[in-house]
């Protein structure tokens, strides 16, 4: 494992999981499928949940439940990390490399979680674009 995801997930052993957790009637829900189960090794039993909720056009929390690998789950934190507080139409400045900055690696593991992290979330914050009324400017 690389030594930047370890030294991360000592800190968050250390500090707390601070995105870790979940909520009730989220404005989007991903779960494991949508984010893919190759990502986290396929392992039997594992899975990743995350919660958004959305007010006012901003992520105002994200959330997530899991029972993955570490680098995964240093993966998800540092994307809650970079999401909470944007508009959900700035989410899409998120990309594999500022997480992976985020977490201070250039680890190929990393990218390709962060990748399927991105995937899954812009896919779930369009369908809540597509849900929402369409308001007209005067």
């Amino acid at each position: 494992m690389d030594e930047a995801v370890i030294k991360y997930y000592r800190k968050l052993l250390r500090t707390g999981f601070e995105h870790a957790g979940s909520f009730d009637n989220p404005s989007v829900f991903l779960e494991s499928g949508a984010v893919g189960k190759s990502c986290w090794g396929g392992g039997a039993g594992e899975y990743m949940h995350i919660f958004i909720n959305v007010t006012n056009g901003r992520i105002d929390d994200i959330r997530y439940l899991c029972l993955c690998d570490p680098t995964a789950n240093v993966t998800v934190e540092a994307l809650c990390a970079l999401a909470k507080g944007k508009r959900v139409d700035e989410t899409q400045t998120i990309t594999e490399d500022s997480i992976l900055q985020a977490i201070g690696t250039e680890s190929e593991d990393v990218r390709k979680k962060a990748r399927r992290l991105l995937e899954s979330l812009n896919n779930g914050l369009t369908r809540f674009r597509l849900k929402m009324p369409q308001t007209s400017s005067p």
